[in-house]
């Protein structure tokens, strides 16, 4: 495993985890299938990273962090494009290629072990973050478990670019838990501000359903109803 990166430390209080039947679910899938073998495999950036990139949602030169980076496409991508460029992912496997990926194109990337739902990073560390499929794997009751944990390492400010297979996606490949927007605002409104949101049928580009939404960490308190 890489070494922990400057200013990443694992701050006090107890927080969920990840549980060790998903652990080693998640290692286990990335030591038996090659990672281009995989069905989310893409050698490619995910577009919506890229456009948050090109319309400057996410700031280049900041530090981000890809939250399940998996075999590193994003984590490249973002490395790049001048970024500070982080990621974490259960599986070693996947670490391991995406560190191995990082040394072949010369591109200096921290990729660690880690859980999503206890990020090794202290409070504010990061510009920016994105979950390109990581988020939809949770288990419904850890779902605002995850959302506080993305805004505790996330800034005041900062952005936040999630994408997930949403509930109109009706095939059996996939993953268990496909949440709706509104599941998704439930989630996160309290801690973040929905800046977009667009749906992506998969019928029209012969993929799943997806849904992304570009987020910002609230720099005050969501105002109470009224």
């Amino acid at each position: 495993m890489p070494g922990r990166a400057r200013g990443l430390a694992m701050p006090p209080g107890r927080r969920p985890r990840t549980s060790a039947q998903d652990r080693d679910r998640w290692r286990a899938t990335y030591a038996v299938t090659p990672y281009q073998q995989l069905p989310w495999f893409d050698p490619d950036p995910s577009p919506q990273v890229v456009r948050a990139v090109d319309e400057g949602f996410l700031p280049r030169g900041s530090p981000v962090l890809d939250i399940g980076c998996g075999a590193g496409s994003n984590v490249l991508y973002l490395a790049r494009s001048g970024f500070e460029a982080h990621g974490i992912d259960l599986a070693p496997d996947a670490v391991r290629a995406a560190m191995g990926r990082a040394r072949a194109e010369g591109l200096s990337v921290d990729v660690r072990v880690g859980d999503a739902l206890a990020i090794d990073a202290a409070e504010a560390r990061f510009a920016g973050a994105i979950d390109n499929g990581c988020f939809h794997t949770l288990p419904v009751r850890r779902r605002r478990a995850y959302a506080r944990e993305v805004s505790r390492i996330v800034r005041p400010g900062g952005a936040f670019v999630l994408s997930w297979i949403g509930r109109e996606e009706e095939r059996e490949r996939g993953p268990p838990h496909r949440p709706s927007l509104g599941e998704v605002t439930l989630a996160f409104e309290d801690r973040f501000l929905f800046v977009r949101t667009a749906f992506r049928p998969g019928e029209e580009r012969g993929g799943s359903s997806v849904y992304d939404a570009w987020l910002l960490r609230r720099t005050a308190p969501q105002p109470p109803p009224r």
